[in-house]
C-alpha cells in the first residue's frame, strides 16, 4: 500500500508478546508489561495479517518482548506463513530459549531469525541484559543449522559497554552465515536519553577502511552493508540518528493487545480492537487509514519522549 508520502508499505513488525526473559538497559528497565490476558490470540493476530496482506503488506517480523514465550508460537508461525500474499516470515529473538526450537520453527514456515546479542563477553553480556550468552551461542549455531540464513545478529551499541567489541563482532561474519548490525541507541527509555552514550556509526565505518560496501538486500533496509574481504556474511551499520531512512521507510507495527503504530519514532497509535470485533472490511479500513497517515519520520532529533518503551512496542 502507498502512503500519502508516496511510500511503499509492505513490512509488518507483528508483536506477539510484552513479556521477556531479560532485562535489556536500553529497553524495559522498571517497566510494566502488558497482562497476558490482553495479548491477543493466534486467531487475532492471523486476521489481522490477512487484512495487511490484502493491503499489500507481503513480509512478516514476529518480535516482542521475547515472541519464543508464547507456548502457541509455532501455530503462530505457521498460520502467517499460510497466508496468500505473505512472501516471508521473520522473527526477532532474543535467542534464550532458541535452542532445541529453531528446526521446528523452520519447518513451521520461518524464513530467517534475528537474534539480538549485545556483547560477546559473559560478565558483560549478564550486566547488560541479565541473560546467558552460552545459551544464545547455542542459539545462533541452531539457527545456521537450521537453515534460517542468514541469521542476523542484533547489536545495540553503548559507549563505554560494549563499543570495544565492534572488531568481534566483525569476526563472526567471516566464517559463518551471520550477518552483524550494528545498531545507534535510540532516545527510547532512561539510557537512550543520554546522548553521550550513542556511538556514531559514521566513527565505526571511518575508522575500518578494510570494510568494502555491499548492495542491500532490498529496496528499504535500514542498514548500510558492509563485509570484509573473504567473509561469509555482513556487517551492517542501522543509523536512526545520525542517517534518517524515514523517506524509504516501508514497515508499520502492531503490538500484541492489537495497537497499531505507525512510527517507532512517533506516539501515534491506532487500537485495532473495535475493528476486529467488525467485519473484515472495516478492519481493513482502519489499517488502510493508518497506513495512509504514516507519520512523515520519527522525532527522535527533536527531545522525543516514547509513551511506551522498546519491549512494548515490539523490537
Amino acid at each position: 500500500m502507498i502512503d500519502r508520502l508516496g511510500r511503499n508499505i509492505e513490512y509488518l513488525r507483528l508483536s506477539v508478546t510484552e513479556r521477556c526473559t531479560l532485562r535489556c538497559t536500553y529497553c524495559r528497565v522498571n517497566a510494566g508489561f502488558c497482562p497476558k490476558a490482553a495479548e491477543l490470540s493466534t486467531a487475532g493476530f492471523k486476521r489481522i495479517a490477512q487484512a495487511c496482506a490484502v493491503l499489500g503488506i507481503n513480509k512478516i517480523r514476529i518480535t516482542g518482548g521475547e515472541p519464543l514465550l508464547r507456548k502457541d508460537i509455532i501455530d503462530i508461525v505457521k498460520e502467517l506463513s499460510s497466508i496468500d500474499g505473505i512472501r516471508e516470515i521473520t522473527m526477532t529473538t532474543n535467542a534464550q530459549q532458541l535452542a532445541g526450537k529453531a528446526k521446528a520453527l523452520k519447518q513451521a514456515g520461518l524464513n530467517r531469525i534475528n537474534i539480538s546479542l549485545d556483547s560477546l563477553d559473559t560478565d558483560k553480556f549478564f550486566e547488560m541484559t541479565g541473560g546467558d550468552l552460552n545459551a544464545v551461542l547455542a542459539g545462533v549455531d541452531e539457527a545456521v543449522a537450521a537453515d534460517l540464513l542468514p541469521v542476523k545478529i542484533n547489536t545495540v551499541l553503548v559507549r563505554g559497554k560494549n563499543d570495544d567489541e565492534v572488531d568481534d563482532f566483525i569476526e563472526l561474519t567471516r566464517k559463518k552465515p551471520i550477518d552483524v548490525r550494528l545498531i545507534e541507541l535510540m532516545p527510547m527509555g532512561d539510557l537512550g536519553q543520554d546522548d553521550s552514550l550513542r556511538v556514531n556509526n559514521d566513527e565505526l565505518i571511518s575508522a575500518r577502511p578494510f570494510l568494502r560496501p555491499l548492495p542491500p538486500y532490498y529496496e528499504g533496509q535500514p542498514s548500510r552493508d558492509y563485509t570484509v574481504e573473504g567473509s561469509l556474511g555482513r556487517i551492517g551499520f542501522i543509523s536512526p540518528i545520525s542517517h534518517r531512512f524515514c523517506e524509504s521507510c516501508n514497515r508499520v507495527r502492531v503490538m500484541s493487545d492489537g495497537i497499531l503504530r505507525p512510527c517507532l519514532g512517533d506516539n501515534l497509535e491506532i487500537s485495532l480492537k473495535n475493528a476486529l470485533t467488525g467485519s473484515d472490511d472495516e478492519l481493513r479500513k482502519t489499517i488502510r487509514d493508518a497506513i495512509y497517515d504514516k507519520p512523515t519520520g520519527h522525532h527522535f532529533n527533536r527531545n522525543f519522549k516514547s509513551i511506551k518503551n522498546m519491549s512494548m512496542i515490539g523490537g
